[in-house]
C-alpha cells in the first residue's frame, strides 16, 4: 500500500466559477421544461385546476406599532349594499353638537371664558341636568345651568371707576413707571362714593385690590377715566371682539398744516385751531382713515372749543386719537377720557377711585 498521502483531485472549473453570480459555485439551473405530448398533459392540467381564492388577513396581522395595516383592512373591507362608510366618532360629534361650553357661556353673557373652565372643573355647570366636562361641545338649544356656588363667587366680584393720572401705566409697571392698580387704596376712594338706595356703600376690602385687570388702555400720557375689574363680564362688554360700547374723550390739540411737499411749518398753530383746520380735514376724521392697513369705523368728531375736540369712538386701537391726529395735521397735547357707555367721569378727582355702580352696568 502506498505511503503517499491523498491528494484532493476535486477542483471548481474555472468558467463554472466564473459563471456563478454568487461566487464559485455553480449557477442554477433553469428547470427543464416538458416537450411533446408531455407538456401538452402539464399545460391542460394547469388549465382544469381552479383558481385559489386570495388569503384574507386579519387586521389584527398588521404591522406591530402601526395602524396602517389595520386602517388598510378596514378600506379594502367590503361593505353591504347601500351601508355607508362610518366616519370618526369625534368628528361627528364636532359637526353636529357644535362649539365648546366655555365660549358659548361667554357668549350668553354668563362669564368669561377663564371663570367657565374654572367653574366647570369645580362642577358648577351643568348641561341639559348632567355634569360638564372640560371642552365639551354643546348645541345652541342646550340648557346650561350654574349652580349657587358660581353665583355667590361672581357677585363678590368687584368693578372699580378710576380717574387715572398722567404717568400711569394702565396693565403691568413698564419702563419704572407704576401701574394705576397701586392706587385702589382705601386712602384714595372717593368719599363720594355713598352708593345708592339700591345698593348702599360697599365696604371695601383687601381682596378687592387683587385680580384688577383694564378693561381698555389709557395711554401713559392721557388721563380720565379707567374700568378696572374681576369680573370677566364687564371685560368682555367693554373690549370684546363684539363691543360697541361708546368710549369720549376730549382732546386738546395743535396745528401744524402741511405743504405740498408734506413738510410742516416751524411755527404750529396754538390758538383758534377750530378756524386754521380745514372743514374738509375734520371730515377725514369722522371717516376715511386707515391704520395698519385696516379702514377705521366711523367716529364722531366735534369741536368742543376753538382748541379742543370731542371724539366719541366705538373701537380702541393703540394710541389711536392721537394716530388719527397726525394724519390731518394735528398734534395732541393733552387727551382726557370722560365717559365710558353709561358711567361718566363725573366730579371724580385724579388719583381717585370708586366702585362701580348697579345702573351703571354695560
Amino acid at each position: 500500500m502506498s505511503t503517499e498521502p491523498l491528494k484532493h483531485t476535486l477542483k471548481l472549473k474555472p468558467q463554472a466559477a466564473q459563471n456563478s453570480p454568487t461566487g464559485p459555485f455553480p449557477a442554477r439551473r433553469a428547470p427543464v421544461r416538458p416537450r411533446g405530448p408531455a407538456r401538452a398533459q402539464s399545460v391542460a392540467a394547469r388549465v382544469r385546476q381552479p383558481a385559489r381564492a386570495p388569503i384574507e388577513r386579519p387586521a389584527s396581522n398588521a404591522r406591530h406599532g402601526s395602524d396602517d395595516g389595520a386602517r388598510a383592512a378596514r378600506q379594502s373591507a367590503p361593505h353591504p349594499a347601500g351601508a355607508v362608510p362610518q366616519q370618526p366618532q369625534r368628528a361627528v360629534a364636532q359637526s353636529v353638537e357644535g362649539q365648546r361650553l366655555n365660549k358659548r357661556m361667554a357668549e350668553l353673557g354668563l362669564c368669561s371664558r377663564r371663570e367657565a373652565d374654572a367653574w366647570i372643573a369645580r362642577g358648577w355647570v351643568r348641561v341639559d341636568g348632567q355634569p360638564a366636562v372640560m371642552g365639551q361641545p354643546v348645541s345652541a338649544h342646550a340648557r346650561i345651568d350654574v349652580l349657587a356656588q358660581a353665583r355667590h363667587q361672581q357677585d363678590g366680584r368687584v368693578t372699580i371707576v378710576l380717574h387715572k393720572p398722567l404717568g400711569y401705566v394702565s396693565a403691568q409697571p413698564e419702563d419704572g413707571h407704576e401701574a394705576a392698580a397701586v392706587l385702589i387704596t382705601p386712602a384714595n376712594r372717593w368719599r363720594g362714593d355713598a352708593g345708592t338706595p339700591a345698593a348702599p356703600e360697599r365696604r371695601f376690602a383687601p381682596e378687592h385690590s387683587r385680580g384688577l385687570a383694564p378693561a381698555g388702555r389709557l395711554d401713559i400720557d392721557s388721563s380720565g377715566l379707567l374700568v378696572l375689574t374681576q369680573d370677566g363680564r364687564v371685560a368682555r362688554a367693554l373690549i370684546g371682539e363684539h363691543s360697541g360700547v361708546e368710549k369720549e374723550y376730549l382732546v386738546r390739540v395743535h396745528y401744524a398744516p402741511q405743504d405740498s411737499a408734506g413738510a410742516a411749518p416751524a411755527e404750529r398753530v396754538t390758538q383758534n385751531v377750530q378756524a386754521a383746520l380745514d372743514p374738509a380735514l375734520l371730515q377725514r376724521l369722522r371717516f376715511g382713515l386707515s391704520l395698519d392697513g385696516k379702514p377705521l369705523k366711523p367716529a364722531q368728531v366735534e369741536w368742543q372749543n376753538p382748541e379742543q375736540l370731542r371724539f366719541v369712538l366705538t373701537e380702541g386701537k393703540k394710541r389711536q386719537i392721537r394716530r388719527m391726529c397726525e394724519q390731518v395735521g394735528l398734534h395732541v397735547v393733552g387727551l382726557k377720557r370722560v365717559r365710558i357707555g353709561r358711567v361718566l367721569l363725573g366730579h371724580l378727582p385724579p388719583g381717585q377711585w370708586r366702585y362701580l355702580r348697579s345702573d351703571e352696568r354695560f
